[in-house]
């Protein structure tokens, strides 16, 4: 790292300049790519989240303007760039902050491309019941509390966090109750709207 190059990293701070953090991610990567001799992925998960916030506070105008250079210096005009993944629950609208970027895939619940990366697919939810010895019987319980996610035609697909934490706590919905609008909803077990 030169000294121009240290100088800048320890600028990245909670608190720094708009110009420092618009091109924070793409120097990154750079350095990255200089000691690993590989090309970046950059996974920027919820991107929509503070667009949100800032747009029910009143600081929409403000945050624009930075997405816009922030998503430009990160996704499109970064050399040290192999592959970038958004994600998030706001639709992407290409005439939006997202302008400046081309080339770009959406993929929503709807579309098929990657539909059974979402989240467990039934086999590998029973294959790892089966690998961490829980009986065979519990497979029509997790099924019933579990499975009811789709993704583009593809059906049966399993919310990754829920089955961690059935495999690890050994119990389902049923057991937790939860008296939450989750544990109602779980409990009145409303029918998919899909078919």
């Amino acid at each position: 790292m030169t000294p121009n190059d240290r100088r800048y990293f320890e600028s990245v701070q909670d608190v720094m300049s708009e110009s420092v953090a618009t091109i924070s991610l793409q120097r990154l990567c750079g350095w990255l790519e200089r000691y690993y001799h590989r090309k970046c992925i950059v996974l920027l998960d919820e991107y929509d989240t503070p667009m949100q916030e800032v747009f029910v506070h009143g600081y929409w105008k403000e945050l624009t303007a930075f997405i816009r250079k922030f998503l430009n210096n990160t996704f499109k005009s970064n050399q040290a760039l192999g592959r970038g993944i958004m994600t998030g629950i706001t639709r992407v609208s290409k005439e939006s902050v997202f302008s400046d970027l081309n080339n770009l895939n959406v993929i929503t619940t709807t579309t098929d491309e990657y539909a059974a990366s979402f989240g467990f697919t039934e086999e590998e939810v029973f294959a790892a019941m089966d690998e961490v010895e829980l009986p065979g019987a519990e497979k029509a319980e997790v099924n019933q509390w579990y499975d009811d996610f789709r993704f583009g035609k593809v059906k049966d697909i399993y919310n990754p966090w829920s089955i961690i934490n059935y495999l690890d706590k050994r119990k389902s919905a049923s057991m937790e109750g939860g008296d939450g609008l989750l544990g109602q909803l779980t409990i009145c077990r409303i029918p998919p709207i899909i078919q």
